[in-house]
């Protein structure tokens, strides 16, 4: 058999460098991408190479990077462009193997094992042509980890930044990858970390000579896989050429513009976002059987809920109205929000009625209801999302714009660490 050989591909600086396409004037300056200011998406979502000496770093506050580096370049996000460039760069990968499965907008798995020899001698050789290509092509440089599992490339990939190759072959796997903090493993979080320090397993080589029934009995489920990974054992994988994982959850979060405090407020913030929300799962042909919000104050200090629905749905009436109760009973009345996301849980592809006493019948979602949300699905579809708004979003103060209504208007991004097979 084949020994098996994955890359993992991921884009240096990604956000940071698509901008900096068009203002190669900043290139040698530190410069971040970050969410407006005035409306209060005020973090960093990415940083270039310039920046990340002054020690700049994802997700903290414009106001604290500028104490770091006052001379700090700022650029708005383009999301559509990111979009735009993950594509091109996709289409590069899929010229040397089928089997690319994007891990996030930035970062792609590709299994060679099968098709390097029609390119190259051996995989980092390909590797490195890729990596070339790709500078060439876009102008985006590329980190490339090249190994057996998933995980060990992806470990790779972050060994040498930017525009550099790793190789981490079975014999190498003792003593480049053992020695690392335990917290550098794909899927341990900030709370695992602690939870394995907490019981003197700090390096990834501690881990792997943990008796796995130990670690799921520690961490369950995830114990034995983590356990797997950290000796190289697991086998997850490369899906091919579009292929996408089926949702888990479909949500949609915003920062507004001012703290909401008043009841309408509050309605008119989640009847946007789980209007986004029913449309996007509409579109996915898929129901929710839970809802669950997240509440944001403005010392960002957070609490999320969620409640199970008595029948499985797609409309933004019944989403927006568990999302209202779950606020309601949660949030003192009159204290301020900064943030609200609606997330749609538990999906399934069937209208799932929910069990109920034995001599009532079931409870169904609204029909006429449905007609309507889906006929303002096709308004929007052929003359744009701005074609139909609820009457109170117009002339609004809190940063909902006319393109809301069902499309994620001030929708997030994936964050790329979502949970899939290791």
């Amino acid at each position: 058999m084949d020994q098996r050989w994955i890359l993992h591909c991921d884009c240096n600086s990604f956000f940071a460098s698509v901008e900096l396409l068009e203002h190669p004037e900043l290139k040698e300056l530190p410069v971040a991408v970050c969410g407006s200011v005035d409306d209060r998406h005020g973090i960093i979502l990415a940083k270039n190479e310039a920046a990340k000496k002054f020690g700049i770093k994802t997700a903290e506050t414009v106001w604290q990077a500028k104490k770091k580096c006052p001379q700090l370049q700022f650029l708005p996000p383009h999301m559509s462009k990111y979009r735009a460039m993950s594509r091109r760069i996709n289409e590069i990968y899929a010229r040397y193997t089928d089997l690319v499965e994007a891990f996030s907008v930035d970062e792609s798995w590709l299994d060679v094992t099968h098709s390097y020899r029609l390119f190259e001698n051996d995989p980092v050789a390909l590797a490195d042509r890729i990596r070339a290509e790709v500078r060439q092509e876009t102008g985006i440089t590329i980190s490339v980890g090249v190994s057996y599992t998933k995980v060990f490339a992806k470990l790779g990939s972050d060994f040498k930044k930017p525009d550099a190759t790793t190789f981490l072959p079975p014999q190498a796997i003792p003593e480049k990858v053992w020695p690392l903090d335990v917290g550098e493993l794909l899927f341990v979080g900030r709370h695992t970390r602690e939870l394995l320090q907490a019981n003197r397993i700090h390096t990834i080589g501690q881990l792997a000579a943990a008796p796995p029934e130990y670690l799921e009995k520690l961490l369950g489920k995830m114990g034995h896989q983590l356990s797997d990974a950290a000796r190289g054992l697991n086998d997850a994988p490369v899906h091919p050429v579009g292929w996408h994982e089926p949702p888990k959850s479909v949500g949609n979060g915003m920062t507004f513009r001012r703290d909401l405090v008043s009841a309408a407020d509050i309605r008119l913030g989640v009847g946007v976002l789980a209007d986004s929300v029913a449309a996007r799962l509409r579109r996915a042909a898929l129901y929710c059987t839970a809802v669950s919000v997240q509440i944001k104050d403005t010392d960002l200090h957070s609490i999320s809920r969620q409640k199970q629905l008595p029948y499985a749905t797609d409309l933004e009436k019944d989403i927006a109205a568990a999302a209202l109760e779950l606020i309601t009973e949660n949030w003192p009345q009159g204290k301020p929000i900064r943030l609200i996301t609606v997330t749609a849980m538990n999906l399934t592809e069937d209208e799932v009625p929910a069990q109920t006493e034995m001599l009532k019948a079931p409870p169904k979602p609204d029909e006429k209801r449905a007609r309507l949300e889906r006929a303002m699905d096709d308004i929007r579809r052929r003359h744009g999302k701005g074609s139909l708004l609820a009457a109170n979003v117009l002339g609004n103060d809190i940063g909902i714009s006319d393109g809301a209504g069902g499309h994620g208007d001030g929708e997030e991004p994936l964050p790329a660490d979502r949970p899939r097979d290791l």
